[in-house]
């Protein structure tokens, strides 16, 4: 957030990421605190044009729908004409964003 914050950039999620992360009402709690704290932090939900921006992305990677919430994180990066996406699933994101020079991977520690 701090580099981000630094370099005037924007830290954005699609929706179909906070799908995948609440699991409960604890859990919840966490995430949607996190959110509040973080101003900084951009939702992108999915409307039609976004859709074939994902599907694209499936598309130019040759995956399946397996690997569609990821997906659609490599598309809000192309969408904002490129970015760097944090991950602790370097190599599927990897994958999808190799046809996309100005997006790039990098793993979380």
């Amino acid at each position: 957030m701090r580099a981000a914050a630094l370099l005037h950039r924007d830290v954005m999620a699609p929706t179909v990421i906070l799908a995948e992360l609440y699991r409960g009402p604890a859990h919840n709690q966490m995430i949607d605190a996190c959110l509040a704290r973080e101003t900084g932090i951009r939702i992108r939900d999915t409307d039609r044009p976004f859709a074939r921006l994902v599907g694209g992305v499936l598309t130019g990677a040759k995956a399946s729908s397996q690997h569609l919430a990821d997906a659609h994180v490599v598309a809000v990066a192309v969408e904002t004409g490129g970015g760097v996406v944090l991950t602790g699933d370097e190599d599927d994101l990897t994958m999808l964003a190799a046809p996309y020079p100005n997006v790039v991977v990098q793993a979380l520690p």
